[in-house]
Order: structure tokens, then C-alpha cells, then sequence
């Protein structure tokens, strides 16, 4: 049994244990995706945007010194997204009505996390993913399975100071 059919698995036994789920996606931290439950949503655009989220929360995680990444929460007009981690190399990104119970939102997004962590693990490995057996093969394009650099690892950069001074009033 392959680790998508295994995670679509969890996916579809957190959408009954969660009232008001609208949908659910696991992804490589890098934006490819493991498995999918997200009707009327393109699984490829929110697992890219995802990874760029999943980028932006480690480096504030990092910034603001809190440790390591465990999950962010976006609400907007309509509900909720919430992504958490999944081990090292997944994430687990779920989408909710606006009148979701977000404490059991959290209580089963952290399990099936931890649950989504343990397959990929059992199954690709840490720190591998779906392209771990691939090189840059020389062309100057970064191996996405090499993680010798951490997300959020990156320094932050401080905001310049402007090289004009404001006028004051006079």
C-alpha cells in the first residue's frame, strides 16, 4: 500500500471526526502533494501556497524565538485554514466553515498530524520525500530533497532605515 493511499485514509477519517471540515490536504513541506480531500479546490495551488506559508511561519517562529514550527491558523469571511506539521517533511493543511468548533479543529488537525507524520516516516523516511533519489543532475538547480538547510533557517533580515528624513510640519 502506497503512503498517498494511506494518508487519503487519515484524511477521510478526519473529515468524520471533525463537524464542519471542508476539506483537507497533505503535503510535502516543499509543496508537492501526498494526498488530497479538497473539493472545489486546486490541491497543487494550496499545497505551493502551503510551502510558502509553511516558509513565512518558520521564519517567524525563528525570528521571535518560540522554537520549532508546530501550526499556523489563517480565518478569513468564510472560515478557517489551518496547517500543522507533520514530521519534518509534511504538513497537513485543513480548511473548516466559519462555524467550526476550532478547538476540536485543533484537538484532531495535532493527531492526524502526528498520525500523517508517523506514514511518511514508515514509508519514505525522515528527511526524504518523493524526490529524495533525484540529484540536481548539474544544472544548477537545487536537489529539493537535500535538506541539509533547514526552512527557516535563513537569516532575517532587519529593515533599513530610510536615507530621507521625514519633513516636519513648519
Amino acid at each position: 500500500m502506497a503512503v498517498e493511499t494511506d494518508v487519503l485514509d487519515e484524511l477521510r477519517r478526519l473529515r468524520t471526526r471533525v463537524p464542519r471540515l471542508a476539506g483537507s490536504l497533505a503535503a510535502t513541506v516543499d509543496g508537492l502533494v501526498l494526498a488530497h480531500d479538497v473539493p472545489g479546490t486546486e490541491p497543487e495551488g494550496l499545497a505551493a501556497l502551503t510551502a510558502a506559508a509553511l516558509g513565512v511561519a518558520h521564519r517567524m517562529t525563528d525570528a521571535a524565538g518560540r522554537g520549532d514550527f508546530r501550526e499556523l491558523m489563517v480565518r478569513g469571511a468564510h472560515g478557517y485554514i489551518a496547517t500543522y506539521a507533520a514530521g519534518t517533511t509534511a504538513v497537513l493543511t485543513l480548511l473548516a466553515d466559519d462555524r467550526v468548533n476550532v478547538g476540536r479543529l485543533h484537538l484532531e488537525g495535532r493527531r492526524s498530524g502526528a498520525r500523517i507524520a508517523e506514514l511518511v516516516d514508515a514509508r519514505i523516511g525522515p528527511g526524504g520525500g518523493r524526490h529524495a533519489d533525484r540529484t540536481a543532475a548539474g544544472d544548477g538547480v537545487p536537489d529539493p530533497a537535500d535538506r541539509s538547510r533547514p526552512i527557516g533557517t535563513l537569516p532575517v533580515r532587519t529593515p533599513q532605515r530610510p536615507a530621507h528624513r521625514p519633513r516636519t510640519g513648519g
